[in-house]
Parts: structure tokens; sequence; C-alpha cells
């Protein structure tokens, strides 16, 4: 039946990215007969993780949702991941008035309680966590059937989500609003929109279901030692897709896509021409418009990145660390206003002798003059703060990331596209674009949104849209939002 089926396919895809969502779509693609051949501007796979440092991620640092990461592996008959939980999921430091305390939670379906959580807490910032956990977990299981695991939602199933759980998400707040609760614990629940791109005080107030992903169903590390880690997971894929047939053609910049009526034929490189049947653009939907020729997308972009990879001498462990500054608003207006933050949260991922600093930028690749004396002053600042209770981080060598190389894979270095602020925002678009009919659209800048395991969703199944495949989970609902804990 299946070989049936496929002799009526078109024979031809392409897929333009080799990030997780378009390493995602080649491998379904591969999967129902389809010949497929991935493009891609930089070297080696893996979108964002794939920049700077080759044994490095230059983006994403651990995973959730893993159940979505087992169910791949599960797809594609490969060994079950080493899927390792973070104990405790970050570590946060505070700074100016509560200079010296911080705050290191458990999720909870990995510990089994909030006792260790709610220990470091006064007896009233306790309820406050309590409610606001619940609440973000009440937010969380009422939007993922409708958001996250299905596909694209269409007018009516958008209509049944407001009428029957929307007014729970307190669509006419805001999400500095929702989760005051006291100057530990409001930029904590802040910094959560801050994963989709979202200056925390123009978010809605609906982001907060991003909290029980990680607060619910835990932080993961995704193997361990060389072999750990994002990059090589996207190097892992690449290397199944190619054993399946994919062809991959690097260090390609896609110039135009050619139409002919509602149909794409070709796309025009700086390598030449390429043509095939079907299309799958993994890259930022306001990139693929400008390839079809369409007017420019006009709304805010997300936030960038301005990131450090370290070398370190000796081995420091894993752990997570966020260090806030003083005046965490300030930072926002700092980046609202288009300028670097002098005085931004600093994220500091410690790998093993690796580790990844990451602060929140512009989205303007001219926004850093000089990323060395930026890098050096935010070191200066995260060795100061480390030092403190850790001892002064023993690097021996560091590389930048700034917005403009995030450019490469992002309009003006966005890591997850259109910024999800007011009331329609946090929409998705969905997997189509018009006027070509054999293109889909998938990737972090669409439905069901950005982070690794969204993009694995997306390619998956806008991949799969193409041959009228049936949607597939990737068995993300098994501690999603029937389970009782993200």
């Amino acid at each position: 039946m299946l070989a049936a089926m496929t002799r009526s396919r078109p024979s031809s895809v392409i897929v333009i990215g080799a990030g997780f969502a378009g390493l995602a779509a080649a491998l379904r693609l591969s999967q129902a007969g389809a010949q497929v051949t991935v493009l891609d501007q930089l070297e080696r796979p893996g979108g964002k993780a794939a920049l700077g440092w080759p044994d490095f991620s230059s983006g994403p640092t651990v995973v959730t949702m893993p159940n979505i990461f087992r169910g791949l592996y599960q797809r594609l008959n490969l060994p079950e991941p080493l899927l390792t939980p973070a104990r405790p999921t970050t570590t946060y430091h505070y700074a100016g008035k509560l200079a010296g305390r911080t705050f290191a939670p458990e999720a909870l379906e990995v510990a089994g309680s909030l006792d260790s959580t709610l220990a470091q807490l006064s007896r009233r910032e306790a309820r406050q966590y309590t409610r606001l956990l619940e609440l973000s977990r009440r937010m969380y299981r009422d939007a993922a059937p409708t958001f996250i695991f299905g596909p694209p939602p269409g007018k009516l199933k958008l209509a049944r989500y407001a009428l029957t759980k929307g007014g729970r998400a307190a669509p006419w707040a805001k999400l500095s609003q929702l989760v005051q609760s006291g100057p530990l614990l409001t930029p904590f629940w802040l910094r959560f929109a801050t994963y989709l791109g979202a200056n925390p005080y123009k978010a809605p107030a609906v982001l907060h279901n991003v909290a029980w992903v990680e607060l619910g169903l835990g932080v993961w590390h995704l193997g361990e030692g060389e072999s750990g880690g994002l990059g090589a997971l996207a190097q892992r894929l690449a290397e199944q897709a190619g054993a399946a047939g994919v062809r991959f053609e690097y260090g390609v910049t896609v110039k135009h896509l050619i139409r002919s009526g509602s149909r794409i034929m070709g796309v025009h490189t700086d390598q030449g021409a390429f043509s095939a049947e079907r299309w799958v653009s993994a890259v930022d939907r306001s990139l693929t418009a400008r390839w079809l020729g369409q007017p420019s997308d006009k709304s805010p972009r997300g936030v960038s990145g301005f990131a450090l990879q370290l070398r370190l001498e000796g081995d420091l462990g894993r752990a997570h660390h966020l260090f806030f500054p003083a005046e965490y608003r300030q930072e926002w207006r700092d980046i609202a206003s288009g300028q670097l933050p002098g005085d931004p949260a600093l994220y500091l991922h410690l790998d093993g002798n690796r580790a990844f600093v990451l602060v929140n930028a512009p989205p303007d690749p001219r926004a850093v003059a000089d990323s060395y004396a930026y890098g050096a002053a935010l070191l200066g600042t995260l060795q100061a703060r480390y030092g403190e209770k850790y001892g002064p981080l023993p690097i021996t060598s560091w590389l930048p990331i700034d917005p403009a190389l995030y450019a490469l894979t992002g309009e003006r270095g966005a890591l997850y596209g259109q910024a999800p602020h007011g009331l329609t925002g946090s929409l998705r678009p969905g997997w189509t674009h018009p006027g070509a009919r054999n293109l889909v659209q998938v990737g972090g800048t669409v439905h069901p949104g950005g982070g690794v395991p969204l993009s694995l969703l997306s390619g998956w199944n806008g991949a799969g849209q193409l041959f009228g495949l049936p949607y597939d989970d990737l068995g993300g609902q098994a501690n999603g939002p029937v389970g009782a804990t993200r």
C-alpha cells in the first residue's frame, strides 16, 4: 500500500534550511519516499546551534518536552536518547536590594513535590509561587491542544478556545500585571517570556503558560560529553537523513524563488539554480516572503541575542545560572530603544570544560560596534557575579556571537521572528504562504512557535502536510496537556 502511494507522490522536494525544523522535515519526507535535497548557507546543520566553534552549541543548551525527542528517535528507529534532568532547573542570583540571595527551583514532575523549592522562600513568597505555578499549569493545559499539539488552528478552533478557555488566560492583561509577586519572584516569572523572544513588559499574560514547560515538566540535558548537546543532535539527525538518501548542499545562499503562477518551480542561489516539485522553507518566514517577492513583514521583531562561547580549564560539571541585574526593567528599556543593555541579565550554561553565556539584544545586526569589547565587558560582570560564590571561571579562550551572526538564521537577527506582544501577537502564522501552493513554511517563526521541540513538531508535520500525512504529535502529549505536570 505504501509503495502504491509513494509512486503517485512528487518525487523531488527541496528543503531550505538545515536547522531542527528542516532536519525533521527532510527525515519525514524521506520516509514518505521523496527524493529530498536540503540547502543551507551555513557549513553544517543546526541553524542557530551551528554558529561559532563547531564543538559547541551556539543557541539552545538544554531541551524541554523530552517526550518529543523520545518520539522522534522512535520514529527514526534510533536508540532512546539519553535525557538527564537538570536539578535544579536553574540557579537564579539577585543583585541590588536582594544582593546575595539565590533561588534554585526544581521541576515538579522531576522532583515529585515542591518541598525543596518552597523551602527556599518566605511563607508569603511560597504562597505566590504555588499560586502562579498552578496558574501556569492551567494556562498550558488549556492552550496546548490548540496551539501546540495540532495543525495550525483555523478560525473555528480559535473561536472554540476563546469561548471555552480563553477567558482563563487573562486576555486583556499584560504578563507584568499578572505575575506581580514581590521583588524576588516578579522578575523570575517575567523571564520566561523571553523564551519566545518577547519583551516581558510588553508580553501578553497568556505567555505565562511557558513557565510550566520548565517548572512543571523539567529541563533536560541531551546526551553527555562531546556527543551531547543540541549541536550533536543536529549532526546525528543529518547523518540519519543522509543514510536515508537525503542530499545536503551546504554553503548555498538563496537569492529568490522562481514562480510560475502559484507554483514554485526553482530557486536561484549563489551556487546556481535548483528545481523541485515540492518545497519546504525552514527559515524565518519573512525571508521566505522576500524570496517570493511579497511585501516585507513590518511587524516588530522579537529580541536577538549576544552570546559567548567559553573554553574552560578543567571540568566544572553541568549547571545553569541566571544573574539578574539590579534593575531588570532598565535592560528592556535599553533594548526597546535599540541599544545593547548596559547591565543585562546573564544566562550561564556550564557543560564540563565548555560554557555558554547569553544576553538579550535588540534585533539589529548593527547593534554591536565591537563584539570583543562588549564581550569583554560582559565577562568582567560575569566573573564578578559568579566569583562571589564560586570563585573565578577558569576561561582559556572565548568567542563572541553577535546579532549580525544570528541574522544568518533569522530576519535582523531576531531569534524567533515576530515579537509576541499584544493580544494577537503570540499567534504564529500557519504553514502556508499566499501564492505558493506547493510550498510549506516550517520552523520557529510559524506554528507552533520557537524552541527546538516546537521546531521539530513544525518541521515533521508541516512537511507531512505536503503529502497529506496525518498529524503526529511525536508523543508530546504523553506528559503535555493531559499530564500531571513541562
